[in-house]
């Protein structure tokens, strides 16, 4: 009996001391409002790094070096601006590092083979030398590095260097043009440039209608000016259509530029569309006929032409003329006529068969073919 008390005593202890530990501390002092709140604390976090795919998106871009310098004066180089700045009358040195390099300028100063323009291929680099330049060499200058494997070489993207340079001539405001009048043909899938460049940057640049005379207005989405290129629409449309110039204004009286006619194309980009047709389906032997091959295309694009005819493996003369004109289809509309024709003399049964014709542009080419037959 006596131990079972002292058991029982023992329980009601443990107990005792189970229900003090779950019962908070007493503070020493009232809480004030607030008190239990976390206090923001200053903790230094260490720069996230991008996921391991864009590590390596961003590794394998890529990276373009320049490979250009600008010789200066007293043997001082530097990397010239995207824009350049200069005085007609004064020469330029571009060098570009490389054991093969290509360059690019403007055409017309290698149309004409201008002896001023001298471009020289040295060990470690290669070097351009304009003299006395004139406002008519603004333009862009560009350089690349040659991949080659043996004689054929391609472009090294990733070693380039470009500058275009403005030759500044009061006298000249825009870019001399080779002709007094010029056709810009406006396609419908594509911007059409109206090239009146100028020779100062800074310069006021307006476009005007010739008629009805007018100002048309830039606004900035549909027309824009692009120093390095001129006039732009962006969306063009048989509206556009006409005789246009420009007019530009710098610290002095204003000039105009040549005039543009602006044609616009609504023959769509492709392959060349040809049709065939002969001058009778049916021959009589003796008599001569003839096969026309015909493509309606863009103004600019030329088409070339090739025939497959029955007599050809027994070598038959036959004779083939090509030709092209443009052709006016209403105001400002303008397409391009090309056209083949194969004629056979003296008609003869070999002569009878499939006549095919292929044209060839750019874009692609068409076959087309046609049976002329021995009545």
């Amino acid at each position: 009996m006596k131990l079972w008390f002292i058991f029982c005593l023992l329980l009601l202890h443990e107990a005792l001391q189970d229900v003090v530990g779950q019962q908070p501390a007493k503070s020493r002092h009232p809480k004030e409002p607030g008190e239990n709140r976390i206090k923001p604390a200053s903790k230094r976090m260490k720069p996230r790094l991008p996921e391991l795919k864009e590590r390596e998106t961003a590794d394998t871009v890529p990276k373009t070096q320049s490979i250009m310098t600008q010789v200066m004066e007293k043997g001082r180089y530097q990397k010239p601006a995207a824009m350049l700045n200069l005085a007609a009358g004064q020469s330029i040195e571009l060098r570009c590092k490389g054991s093969r390099i290509g360059w690019g300028y403007p055409s017309y100063l290698a149309t004409f083979k201008d002896s001023r323009l001298t471009i020289k291929q040295l060990d470690k680099y290669g070097q351009l030398v304009l003299g006395n330049a004139t406002a008519a060499d603004t333009g862009e200058y560009s350089c690349w590095a040659q991949l080659c494997d043996g004689y054929v070489c391609k472009k090294d993207e990733s070693k380039t260097g470009s500058t275009y340079i403005f030759f500044a001539d009061k006298g000249e405001l825009f870019v001399p043009s080779p002709s007094y009048f010029e056709i810009v043909y406006m396609y419908p899938d594509k911007p059409a440039i109206i090239p009146c460049r100028v020779t100062i940057p800074s310069a006021k640049v307006t476009l005007h209608r010739e008629f009805p005379a007018e100002e048309i207005k830039t606004d900035g989405s549909g027309l824009t000016y692009d120093v390095k290129k001129g006039f732009v629409y962006h969306f063009p449309s048989a509206d556009h259509k006409g005789v246009v110039y420009c007019r530009a204004e710098a610290q002095g009286a204003p000039q105009i530029s040549i005039k543009y006619q602006l044609l616009y194309v609504e023959v769509p980009s492709g392959p060349p569309s040809a049709t065939l047709a002969a001058s009778s389906n049916k021959v009589n032997g003796g008599d001569n006929f003839s096969v026309f091959c015909t493509v309606l295309g863009e103004p600019e694009v030329e088409v070339e032409f090739s025939w497959t005819y029955p007599g050809q493996e027994y070598e038959r003369p036959v004779t083939i003329q090509d030709s092209w004109r443009l052709v006016n289809q209403g105001i400002g509309h303008t397409t391009r006529l090309s056209k083949s024709i194969i004629t056979v003399e003296d008609f003869e049964t070999i002569d009878a068969g499939r006549y095919i014709c292929t044209a060839q542009n750019l874009r692609g080419q068409t076959t087309v073919a046609i049976q002329v037959e021995s009545s």
